[in-house]
């Protein structure tokens, strides 16, 4: 009789027991969610040129970011564009713009001295195998190595600043347009890739020297402005017309200025790649490297110009992205595109004053 009366009992008790571990359990665990919600990422926003907004948003990027306690926002911006937002350092926790001249204005403005240039990539003319064989055929563009183009910029600033016509040259059946042989850029005034491309041209017609007074800026202004007032309306931002050379076709501008990292990233994608066999890149002769420079404003922003320039997963999910390291060897390991591993005719652009210099008079007289 006690045992069936304790039976009961003991499997109430039994019951309970388990009920109670159950309980602590599942109070563990969310005090243990708790705790894991509690520590907070450090939430700090940034404007960064576009060119580098699919690497901020990569699911990697933003893991690797997270082990590090940062959750990182962006916003995009013509590069020359984010040198001009009012009260920048109030609105943003940091600013990465491509190019060295919108970086010193932004440092000079917002009263900055730290930065870090964690990234570079070369400036590239995006075109079509059709018309680098008509420039081949014109010795404007030769093959080497049977693996990427290089174009002679002064070869091709010639047939720019002559107002010389696709028709105009020989083997033109493949292009038969009676159209300006152009570059299309971005708005020079608005976007570093642009810059860039005045930067060259000044170099180019300044007998190969960069310039570095006013006095040697006044002779190349009618043939600079030219190079821009003859494209008509221009983007303010790099990624702009690059998506227009996806898009459309070599029809609406056979020769484009990207930065190389544009059409790596492009190549590399697993899915819906835009990149089709007949579009390659023309490396030009001389080139410049444009460096994505970041400007912190705060500690935390510190934390991440840290984690770009030292932190290693960080450092090949932008190699991922079509950009260069200061690892020379990493892009070839990483893309299918056979990019030349290092670029030795590279120039400086000219000192920020007198780039401004050249921006100011190019944009004023278009």
């Amino acid at each position: 009789m006690l045992k069936r009366l304790l039976a009961p009992l003991l499997t109430l008790l039994l019951l309970a027991g388990v009920g109670a571990a159950i309980y602590v359990s599942v109070t563990e665990q969310a005090g243990n969610t708790a705790v894991d919600s509690s520590s907070t990422l450090h939430e700090i926003k940034g404007v960064i040129g576009s060119e580098k907004e699919e690497f901020f948003r990569d699911p990697q990027t933003i893991a690797a970011l997270a082990k590090i306690n940062l959750k990182v926002t962006v916003e995009k911006s013509g590069s020359r564009e984010i040198a001009n937002i009012p009260n920048l350092a109030k609105q943003y926790d940091f600013a990465f713009p491509a190019g060295v001249s919108a970086a010193e204005k932004i440092k000079r403005d917002q009263n900055i001295k730290k930065s870090v240039q964690p990234f570079f990539t070369p400036m590239v003319i995006a075109s079509w195998k059709p018309i680098a064989e008509i420039l081949i055929a014109n010795n404007i563009v030769k093959k080497r190595g049977d693996a990427y183009y290089i174009i002679d910029m002064t070869a091709l600033f010639n047939l720019i600043i002559n107002e010389k016509r696709w028709t105009d040259l020989k083997g033109s059946d493949a292009y038969p347009a009676n159209k300006s042989i152009l570059v299309a850029t971005s708005n020079v005034a608005k976007s570093n890739s642009a810059a860039m491309y005045l930067a060259l041209a000044s170099y180019i017609l300044n007998n190969n020297a960069i310039v570095q007074n006013e006095a040697q800026i006044t002779p190349l202004m009618p043939k600079l402005t030219s190079l821009f007032a003859r494209q008509g309306f221009m983007e303010n931002s790099t990624e702009i017309p690059f998506q227009d050379y996806l898009t459309m076709g070599m029809g609406k501008s056979p020769l484009v200025m990207i930065y190389e990292a544009q059409f790596l990233r492009e190549v590399e994608k697993t899915k819906n790649s835009a990149i089709r066999p007949d579009m390659v890149l023309l490396y030009p002769e001389p080139t410049l490297f444009t460096k994505h420079v970041f400007i912190p404003f705060n500690a935390d922003a510190e934390k991440l110009a840290d984690a770009l320039m030292n932190d290693e997963t960080l450092q090949q999910i932008a190699v991922q992205h079509g950009l260069r390291t200061a690892n020379a060897g990493a892009l070839a390991k990483t893309t299918s595109f056979v990019a030349p591993p290092e670029l030795v005719n590279v120039i400086d652009a000219p000192s920020y004053e007198i780039l401004e210099a050249m921006i100011n008079q190019v944009s004023t007289a278009k």
